[in-house]
């Protein structure tokens, strides 16, 4: 996962004899976390004994962070899109990828159509994590290598138990490395002591993990990262002071520099530039590259982000500027009408909208395309309008299967993310309401918007949330957390429902393969 170098080693170390040689009890690149398959001449009982085998195994614990093709298409902010009212699922029709329609429409939903590698990655990361911390000292580091190392994996445990418990709630709790007679006893752990591992880990990650980090260590944890997830925990737990508190850690003076050297890009495009990755507001970035030439679909490993391609329209053909250069998608999360009407009120267009809509439709009809040269297939259903921030840009594409080695990072955590999370925790809270109210609008003025007066409310937070980080993959963990998916879901623009069921839809269903011969019981409603 870090730059560079370490980002091409990544393929050789999750599906090649690295990774394999530590056995994942639970996970490798099989069906299911509980179907272990060893392969190559390496046992977790005879591989870690040098520092480079220790760090070969933190570059295989980092990689699952970047894995978007496994198990279907599993793109983490893709499938939350699909499922918020800022997309719909998209595609050629209602049968391409039926897990990516059943996120779009809820009562489809079941735990044979469930994107299984939300549930399968997070543990190969977590398998990973757990093998790793059994071993490191057997390793040879030095005491503050070791440190690291230790702060890295707790990290990441916490990152990959934080999608798994917003996804499914119930799921087995794993902090050791586990046999696989283990593995099939373990009953689920609640939401509340999945919360609570999480924030034990992050609280022992951050005094041991470096300020921050740059060049070839780009992506790594630092405890700036480590800390906004800590606070964006503490949120979602409904902790709200110690969310305010943390998370004040990370953001500083609103408007200025914090203390781990982030601040607000002037320019609200540049922060999704391919030119401009790990840049000064990005917090917690997902690299991809274009670099690595993957050909082979049948490997499920490439480093490139699939999600690019997937949600560009379908059939495109560039024909001159200002017609976006892109290469043809296969047509998922188009746009919603919902959110165009958020960002389009009365003529006036958010400052933002440029940075986040595409319209193809509007292009067509200016006749800077053509249908005949630019259409689309007709997908389920198609608005007209493309995602920007993720788009298949040529400049971003490498050589082999172009769907494979789209260098577009996901940048889950950025500073005015944490800046609104901060300002909602106050609101929730009870806090410093002027430090809210400065936050909110330091990230309004960054796009020229006025500053808001009078008393700070959720529902301008809110508002500011689903303009800033449209299509970023929060919208649908938002409208959860805050009790509104069943308002807004239901009653989208045009008729749409997306028959979210209050009390069920909360979480997905667990996939069918992991209730075979396992103590895992079903999640309520399914």
């Amino acid at each position: 996962m870090f730059k560079n170098k370490c980002i091409m080693k990544r393929n050789k170390i999750l599906c090649g004899a690295v990774l394999v040689m530590s056995v994942l009890t639970m996970a490798s690149c099989s069906k299911s976390f509980l179907e272990p398959t060893p392969k190559g001449q390496y046992l977790e009982s005879n591989y870690y004994t040098t520092p480079t085998q220790a760090f070969n195994g933190l570059v295989a614990a980092y990689a699952p962070m970047q894995v978007v093709y496994h198990e279907g298409y599993c793109s983490t902010e893709g499938l939350a899109n699909a499922a918020s009212d800022e997309c719909y699922s998209g595609g050629a029709s209602a049968s391409d990828q039926i897990a990516w329609t059943a996120m779009n429409d809820m009562t489809q939903l079941s735990p044979a159509i469930v994107p299984d590698g939300l549930w399968s990655v997070p543990f190969i990361g977590i398998t990973a994590c757990n093998q790793l911390l059994a071993s490191l000292s057997t390793c040879g580091l030095d005491d503050s290598t070791l440190a690291q190392y230790t702060a890295e994996c707790e990290f990441l445990r916490a990152y990959y138990y934080f999608h798994l418990v917003r996804w499914f709630g119930n799921v087995p709790l794993f902090t050791t490395a586990t046999t696989l007679d283990q593995v099939f006893a373990a009953q689920q752990a609640t939401p509340e002591q999945v919360y609570t591992q999480i924030k034990a880990d992050l609280n022992a990650a951050v005094p041991h993990l470096p300020k921050t980090v740059s060049g070839v260590n780009l992506g790594r944890a630092s405890q700036g990262m480590a800390l906004a997830l800590l606070g964006k925990v503490y949120l979602y737990d409904k902790k709200y002071d110690s969310a305010a508190t943390v998370l004040a850690q990370v953001n500083g003076t609103p408007g200025g520099t914090s203390p781990y050297g982030y601040h607000l890009l002037t320019n609200y495009a540049d922060i999704f530039s391919i030119t401009n990755k790990f840049n000064a507001e990005s917090i917690l970035e997902i690299q991809h590259s274009s670099g690595q030439n993957y050909g082979d679909w049948s490997g499920n490993s490439p480093v490139g982000n699939t999600y690019a391609i997937m949600c560009g329209a379908r059939g495109y053909t560039f024909l001159k500027a200002p017609a976006p250069n892109l290469n043809s998608g296969w047509g998922f999360t188009p746009i919603t009408y919902d959110l165009y009407n958020a960002m389009v009120v009365d003529g006036v267009y958010d400052p933002r909208y440029s940075s986040t809509i595409y319209n193809l439709d509007s292009m067509a009809n200016l006749g800077l395309c053509s249908y005949g040269q630019m259409s689309w297939t007709q997908g389920f259903p198609t608005t007209g309008y493309w995602i920007v921030k993720y788009a298949p840009l040529k400049a971003a594409d490498g050589a082999g299967n172009e769907g494979l080695n789209y260098g577009v990072d996901y940048i889950e955590i950025r500073l005015a993310d944490t800046y609104l999370m901060e300002a909602e925790a106050i609101v929730m809270g009870g806090g410093d309401m002027n430090r809210a109210m400065a936050l909110v609008n330091a990230v309004r003025a960054r796009v020229g918007l006025p500053a808001l007066t009078g008393t700070l409310t959720m529902a301008e937070i809110k508002q500011e949330r689903h303009m800033e980080l449209a299509t970023e993959g929060h919208r649908w963990f938002d409208l959860v957390r805050w009790g509104d998916a069943a308002t807004v879901l239901n009653n989208m623009a045009n008729g749409f429902s997306k028959h979210f069921v209050a009390g069920k839809n909360e979480i997905l269903p667990i996939p069918l393969a992991e209730l075979t011969n396992t103590q895992i019981k079903q999640n309520p409603g399914y």
